[in-house]
């Protein structure tokens, strides 16, 4: 990876920002489920909360996003998109990596939920992260912060 990246606070002007990366990222999963794309756009836009919304740059550009909450006793990964052009640079795993750091002093777990046939599920093994439990379309997974070098 190059240029350190950093994280900022997502202002209201960025959905468009994030839509559009959402959908670049999730057309084909999207397609290959047979999901309405109209119903997955309105869901974005109810679950989309700017309060939980920062955006990912990297030299001063704005690369990707993610969106975090707090749910039962744990830091819930609600979402995390990269732009095309700057993955494989390891910035989703730096990101991910800082993220069950703030859960490991905060005493939380990490979760997150995956679509079955999403590929990032590699990743969120490679971090740490394991199936807690599943149903027909998604994993429920789970990386223990405490435990987690």
């Amino acid at each position: 990876m190059n240029a350190p990246t950093t994280l900022r606070p997502a202002r209201a002007g960025d959905y468009e920002f994030c839509a559009s990366l959402y959908f670049s990222g999730m057309e084909e999963i999207i397609r290959e489920l047979k999901l309405d794309m109209a119903a997955q756009a309105v869901n974005l836009r109810k679950s989309w909360h700017v309060a939980e919304v920062e955006i990912i740059t990297s030299d001063g550009v704005d690369v990707g996003w993610l969106q975090k909450s707090k749910r039962d006793d744990a830091l819930y990964l609600e979402q995390i998109y990269i732009t095309a052009a700057f993955q494989g640079r390891g910035i989703g795993g730096e990101i991910i990596r800082s993220l069950i750091e703030e859960a490991r002093q905060a005493g939380r777990p990490v979760t997150l939920a995956v679509v079955k046939i999403n590929p990032a599920r590699r990743l969120y093994e490679r971090l740490g992260f394991r199936v807690a439990h599943e149903d027909d379309r998604k994993f429920y997974m789970r990386c223990d912060a405490l435990t987690v070098g």
